[in-house]
């Protein structure tokens, strides 16, 4: 195989070379110094705002009553005392009582469409439908039609024959002869010459050269085995390592006791002394004997109803028949109000309203009249103007 080398050099190459890159130098903090003396703490609130003597606020709660039962409370509220209850009437309806009674007596006046219409007898009308009864004839069939009877039979006359011609061959010869072979009767010339390479049979005994273009021209060239970069050898550091780090050097380590937990010391007493089992709650707040509260119920303040129902309600107990008086109507009356005066229509179009004579528009005048042609525009518009009359002095 072969291998090509390019070495190739680019503007950016070129232009932009490599320099040596120098490590910048680091800021190294100064060493933080406490200043000497004493911190003003004071402030313009500890100067301005002085402090107070304050007692404590005494709590303001209201007396504790204690509850006293001694019976029953009898007391009227405001809401009662104020608020009475007032003997109100009800108020009679107006309903009047339904009088109508349908009458017993059968209807017997007439509409006047029985008045003006009086049922007339109706015929039935005559059928001109003709009887599907077939009606025979007792006239024998004669047979005879129109044809029959208007044609005249005509002598027909005999048809020329013509007599059958006898075939007879030509002695001249038959021209086979087509335009294709009368035009191209073909020329007399040399054969076409084949442009197709000899043909030259491979034997299996010839000896294969072996040698093409590819092979005489890409001949194999030598390549030198790579090179291999041989690693340096490890040589340790003299001397000890150090290994001291930023948090050994700072944080020197403290002996320190260790801390222990805050208990409370355990005296324990061995005293046969029975235990009392009482403490502030139970002597403040001893137990009372309690009974289970009963159901409160409302006492029913309408009486239960005595005796049987008698169906009469308050409308009909207290409803009171008055008489029932129309309301007067007050459409007018359906008359037509005719007057003998005559009749003015006399209105502002046909009084006010002046006749004018209807003028032809000059537009439709091929040339109107009272008009002199100026010009013509670029849109083929045309522009007259009009002429004054002159008048003559006297």
């Amino acid at each position: 195989m072969k291998s090509w080398c390019l070495c190739q050099i680019c503007t950016c190459g070129s232009d932009y070379r490599p320099y040596e890159i120098v490590k910048q130098p680091r800021h190294v903090p100064e060493e933080y110094k406490p200043k000497q003396g004493e911190i003003d703490l004071d402030t313009t609130y500890k100067r301005d705002f002085n402090s107070y003597k304050v007692q404590p606020v005494a709590i303001v709660r209201p007396l504790e009553r204690q509850q006293v039962k001694q019976g029953k409370v009898d007391a009227v509220p405001t809401y009662k005392d104020d608020y009475r209850a007032w003997d109100i009437q009800k108020i009679d309806l107006y309903k009047p009582e339904q009088t109508y009674h349908p009458p017993t007596v059968k209807f017997g006046n007439s509409t006047t469409f029985q008045d003006d219409y009086v049922p007339q007898e109706i015929k039935p009308r005559q059928s001109f439908k003709p009887s599907p009864v077939v009606k025979h004839s007792t006239v024998p069939f004669d047979g005879e039609t129109s044809h029959r009877l208007d044609y005249v039979p005509y002598q027909l006359e005999l048809k020329f024959a013509r007599p059958k011609e006898v075939y007879k061959p030509t002695n001249q010869p038959f021209e086979d002869l087509t335009t294709h072979r009368y035009d191209f009767q073909g020329l007399v010339g040399e054969t076409a010459k084949i442009c197709r390479p000899p043909y030259t049979r491979v034997t299996q005994n010839a000896h294969f050269e072996g040698s093409t273009e590819f092979r005489e021209r890409f001949q194999p060239w030598e390549i030198p085995p790579p090179e291999v970069k041989k690693p340096q050898e490890y040589v340790p550091p003299t001397g000890t390592m150090q290994l001291n780090s930023t948090s050994h050097l700072d944080y020197v380590p403290y002996q320190t006791k260790r801390v222990s937990p805050i208990r409370p010391v355990a005296q324990r007493r061995n005293n046969n002394f029975p235990f009392q089992g009482k403490s502030t709650t139970k002597e403040d707040f001893p137990a009372w004997e309690c009974c289970r509260q009963g159901l409160i119920k409302q006492q029913q303040q309408i009486p239960n109803p005595s005796g049987k129902f008698d169906g009469w309600s308050t409308f009909r107990s207290h409803y009171v028949p008055h008489e029932l008086i129309p309301t007067e109507s007050c459409k007018p009356a359906h008359a037509l109000f005719k007057s003998s005066a005559p009749f003015n229509d006399t209105t502002m179009y046909s009084t006010e309203y002046t006749p004018k004579k209807q003028e032809i528009c000059p537009a439709s005048y091929p040339s109107p009249p009272g008009y002199i042609f100026e010009s013509t525009n670029s849109r083929g518009h045309k522009f007259f103007r009009r002429v004054t009359p002159t008048v003559e002095a006297f």
